[in-house]
């Protein structure tokens, strides 16, 4: 997964939501692309929830990229 990958999703138009899958086993949904902002270098992400919620999240620790349930992009092992 690169930092590229991510921000291609996140820009796409039109915008449709996807999820986030992490290699702990968590998957964080991105709901809006105003949810979701990524660090000056591109490393991390805080990803919010409608609730106010939030996670940072490492991007070298994600796995892969969920849109409508289809991998979009996979880290190569």
């Amino acid at each position: 997964m690169t930092v590229t990958e991510f921000r291609t999703l996140l820009r796409a138009e039109p915008f449709r939501e996807f999820i986030i899958h992490l290699a702990d086993g968590r998957s964080v949904p991105v709901k809006h692309r105003e949810f979701a902002l990524p660090s000056p270098s591109g490393r991390t992400v805080i990803v919010y929830q409608p609730d106010d919620s939030f996670e940072i999240i490492d991007l070298l620790l994600v796995t892969s990229l969920s849109v409508n349930g289809e991998k979009s992009a996979q880290r190569k092992l």
